[in-house]
């Protein structure tokens, strides 16, 4: 009885070094996808983020062709302003869409005016402003007579949503893909918001350029006319829809400017 019992236990003890061996082996294993799956995250929390504001009535699609790698990207979706509400007042809204700290920005246009003043409320690391304007000194001052007159109020709908060879040229769309991306982005485009944006625009009074920015302006530009802009990098030939027709450029810009 006491052979057995011996040889019992004994065969209990190599039982339980094998249960602790192949415990010890599966722990060591499952670590190994944990200790990448860190990496990754680790790597992906090193990257800088960029925040996009399209222009006015446009969506994430306008950015497509810009190439800029190696960045988390977001793309800041426009919300309903409220009446009588300021572009200082709704950037204080729509900044609850920027998660990180030090954020690079990107603003197009209308974007860009939203983001100058999104960049006085919180810091930003870098920012780029495309066919935009960095005060209410580079917009036409006779439009912000005829806005305050409460003329936006009377444009068409139809106007405002449709294309023609006016607001083509306007615009400077002129290959096929061009007049494709416009025609698509007016159709898209809230009126109401639209004309929100139009009033807000005349009221705009921002006296001073933000810091850490730069600004890209093509010289054919008749939304923001190029003569009243003083941008860091001029495009030559390229109009207001230059992030998407003339996207390699802009990109090698703000490439070099983000990797400084």
């Amino acid at each position: 009885m006491f052979i057995n019992f011996t040889k019992q236990t004994r065969s209990q003890d190599i039982m339980t070094q094998r249960v602790k061996v192949i415990f010890f082996v599966l722990l060591m294993l499952s670590s190994f996808p944990g200790h990448s799956t860190s990496r990754e995250d680790s790597a992906r929390n090193e990257r800088k983020t960029i925040y996009f504001f399209s222009g006015l009535g446009a969506d994430s699609s306008l950015f497509k062709n810009l190439k800029l790698p190696g960045y988390h990207k977001v793309y800041i979706r426009w919300i309903p302003a409220l009446p009588n509400e300021s572009i200082t007042e709704y950037a204080g809204r729509i900044k609850s869409q920027i998660t990180v700290e030090n954020p690079y920005i990107i603003g197009v246009s209308f974007g860009g005016i939203v983001a100058v003043e999104v960049s006085k409320q919180i810091r930003v690391e870098k920012m780029v402003l495309i066919s935009s304007a960095r005060t209410k000194d580079e917009l036409n001052k006779r439009q912000f007579f005829f806005m305050k007159l409460g003329l936006y109020r009377i444009i068409p709908r139809g106007l405002i949503k449709r294309t023609n060879f006016l607001t083509y040229r306007y615009f400077g769309a002129h290959s096929k893909s061009d007049k494709k991306a416009l025609t698509r982005l007016l159709e898209d485009t809230d009126v109401t918001f639209f004309r929100w944006a139009l009033k807000s625009i005349a009221y705009w009074d921002n006296k001073v350029p933000p810091e850490r920015a730069i600004q890209i302006h093509g010289t054919a530009d008749r939304v923001i006319a190029s003569r009243l802009v003083h941008p860091d990098y001029r495009i030559k030939g390229g109009g207001h829809l230059m992030v998407y027709n003339r996207a390699n450029a802009i990109s090698k810009i703000i490439m070099n400017y983000f990797g400084k």
